[in-house]
């Protein structure tokens, strides 16, 4: 049996309900990395979506943050990110989502993004548009690069690669309306699907970090592909160039 894209987003829910109830208790934090969090919630929430889908799809095959692969016998893949914003959350700031992707023969099929603080539940199935909170959602018809607003984010080993995106950070920062840096990719991209943000980029990624946002982009007419410009960008290297129509191209240029 496959999932329908309402198992995902009631997943999603009862997970960002684990989010939401843990959100102003003290955490405790362990470092996987220089900059690299993860908390008890991020656990508790994986492992509640990891033991679900188990239950209800037991042939399913799972790559989590946390807990890495889980082998199933079906030939269908879960991407799961149970906390998107893991730094944001471990300081308070309220701006992290759950993150869930289901593919079917290597393609995303159905996709959900809840962020359980503003109570926005975006999604997606392919074919069918992308809805936040059960409403259409399209990308923005901004045309100009300088009229805008575009996000980012910076890799976890910033501090010793040379590809720490500082760059591009500030080659594009002085030809657009402004560059934001919200700590969650996922929103980055749902943001970019709801005409909020006009293009968003981001190098080394992770495919549970873009699986869900990447499909919902796409369903709301924006062209997602890879910094090159190569349509996949769930594939190592992961990276990823979400944007508007009219300034797509405007972005691979300077990207390049």
């Amino acid at each position: 049996m496959n999932p329908t894209l309402l198992d995902l987003e009631r997943l999603a829910r009862e997970a960002g309900a684990i989010l939401r109830a843990g959100y102003s208790k003290e955490h405790q934090v362990r470092y996987k990395g220089v900059i690299d969090l993860v908390t008890e919630i991020d656990h508790a929430a994986e492992s509640f979506l990891i033991k679900e889908i188990q239950t209800q799809f037991p042939d399913s095959h799972i790559l989590a943050e946390e807990s890495g692969e889980t082998k199933g016998a079906g030939e269908s893949i879960w991407y799961i990110d149970p906390l998107d914003g893991t730094v944001n959350y471990a300081h308070h700031i309220p701006i992290f989502c759950v993150c869930i992707a289901y593919a079917s023969k290597g393609v995303t099929q159905l996709a959900a993004v809840y962020d359980p603080m503003r109570d926005e539940m975006f999604s997606a199935e392919r074919g069918k548009g992308a809805t936040l909170n059960g409403k259409p959602i399209r990308a923005s018809d901004t045309t100009e690069l300088e009229r805008s607003l575009l996000v980012t984010g910076f890799p976890y080993d910033t501090w010793n690669t040379k590809k720490d995106n500082f760059k591009n950070f500030e080659k594009l920062a002085k030809q657009s309306q402004g560059v934001r840096r919200l700590g969650s990719a996922a929103l980055d991209a749902c943001y970019v699907a709801a005409g909020r943000f006009d293009a968003f980029w981001e190098l080394t990624l992770k495919p549970w970090d873009i699986a869900a946002a990447g499909l919902i982009a796409e369903e709301a007419g924006a062209r997602v592909t890879a910094m090159d410009g190569k349509p996949d960008y769930i594939s190592a290297p992961q990276s990823i160039l979400a944007a508007a129509p009219g300034v797509y191209e405007k972005m691979l240029e300077q990207l390049k």
